[in-house]
C-alpha cells in the first residue's frame, strides 16, 4: 500500500514517521521541502509537488493547518485528475464540516473514496501512535483504511461524510473550554494564597480530574508554553465549531467566551504559544498594570510570565 502524506508539521512528521516504521512506502510533501527532508532517512520519498505525491498513491492522507489550504492543496495543486482511480483520500485536518461534506461529493463524483478522519491526542499521541481518529465517510472505506489508522491510534467510525469533522468540534469545545475552567481555577488557587501545584495534585484525585488538568495543568504550573497544539489552531477550531453551530440554529455561550479570550490573546502576538498558555490570557485580564512587568512571583509558586517576550 503506497501512501502520500501531505503536510509535515508538528503532527504530520511524527505520523508520517509511524506509518514509515509500520512498513509503509510513504511519499511526502510539504509546502517548506526542508520540513519533510528528516523523514528521507526513515525511507520516505520527497515530492515536488502535491500532484506528483498523489499521482501513484492508494492512500492520500492530508494533515493541513485549516479548511481552505486543504482545498487549495488537494484540488488546486493536485488536482482531481491527479489521483488515481479509485484511491482513497484520508483528511486527517481540522475543517468545516459542511467543507468535508462537499469534498466527499467531489472526490466520490469522480470515483476517488474519502474519509473526514480528524484527530486528538496532540504532538504527544502523534509520536506515540496513541492518536483518537474520528473518521466520517463510508463504513467499508473506512473499514479498509484500518492498516493505516492502527499504524497512527485507535479509530472510531463516526457516520457518513463529515461527521468526523463534527466529532472533533466536539472535541475542540470540551478542550478549549476545560483549558480556561483549569486556568481559572488554578489562577484562583494561586492569587488567593494556595500552592497551584498542590491543588492541581488535590483535584487529579476527585471529579474535576481530566486530561486537561492532568497534562495542561502541569504545562501552567511549570510555565512551560512550547506548542504542542497553539493558541492560533485552537482559536480556528473554536471558530468552526461557532460557525457551525450558527448554521445549526444553535447558541453555545461557553463556547463563545472562550473564543474571545483566544482572540484576544492572538491579537497580542501569541499565536504559538500553546493552548494552554490561556492562561497568560486570564492573568492580564485580571492584572492589566502588570502586563509590561518582568515576571514575578505570584503569591504561591506560580510566576507570572512576562506577555512582551515570547520565551516560552
Amino acid at each position: 500500500m503506497r501512501i502520500a502524506f501531505l503536510g509535515i508539521g508538528l503532527m504530520g512528521h511524527p505520523m508520517a514517521t509511524n506509518l514509515l516504521n509500520a512498513g509503509f512506502s510513504v511519499i511526502v510533501w510539504n509546502r517548506t521541502a526542508s520540513k519533510a527532508e528528516a523523514l528521507r532517512q526513515h525511507g520516505a520519498e520527497i515530492a515536488d509537488t502535491p500532484a506528483g505525491a498523489v499521482k501513484q498513491a492508494d492512500i492520500v492522507i492530508s494533515m493541513l493547518e485549516n479548511g481552505p489550504i486543504v482545498d487549495d492543496v488537494l484540488l488546486q495543486q493536485a488536482g482531481i485528475s491527479s489521483f488515481k482511480p479509485d484511491a482513497t483520500v484520508i483528511d486527517m485536518s481540522s475543517i468545516p464540516p459542511e467543507m468535508a461534506k462537499q469534498h466527499a461529493a467531489t472526490f466520490q463524483s469522480a470515483g476517488i473514496n474519502y474519509l473526514d478522519a480528524p484527530v486528538s491526542g496532540g504532538t504527544v499521541g502523534a509520536a506515540q501512535a496513541t492518536l483518537s481518529i474520528m473518521a466520517g465517510g463510508n463504513k467499508q472505506t473506512f473499514d479498509a483504511a484500518q492498516p493505516v489508522f492502527d499504524a497512527l491510534g485507535k479509530s472510531t467510525y463516526i457516520g457518513p461524510a463529515g461527521s468526523g469533522q463534527l466529532a472533533k468540534c466536539a472535541n475542540q469545545a470540551i478542550v478549549g473550554i476545560t483549558i480556561g475552567a483549569v486556568s481559572e481555577a488554578l489562577l484562583l488557587a494561586a492569587e488567593g494564597g494556595a500552592d497551584p501545584a498542590a491543588v492541581r495534585e488535590a483535584l487529579m484525585g476527585g471529579f474535576a480530574s481530566s486530561r486537561i488538568l492532568e497534562l495542561h495543568g502541569q504545562r501552567m504550573i511549570d510555565r512551560q508554553f512550547n506548542p504542542g497544539a497553539t493558541s492560533r489552531v485552537q482559536l480556528k477550531d473554536l471558530r468552526t465549531i461557532l460557525d457551525t453551530a450558527r448554521a445549526e440554529s444553535l447558541t453555545l455561550p461557553l463556547s463563545q467566551r472562550v473564543y474571545e479570550q483566544y482572540q484576544e490573546m492572538v491579537s497580542k502576538g501569541f499565536e504559538e504559544v500553546d493552548h494552554s498558555g490561556l492562561l497568560l490570557q486570564l492573568e492580564a485580564l485580571n492584572q492589566p498594570a502588570r502586563l509590561n512587568d518582568k515576571p514575578t512571583s505570584a503569591p504561591a509558586v506560580t510566576p507570572r510570565y512576562n506577555m512582551e517576550h515570547q520565551d516560552a
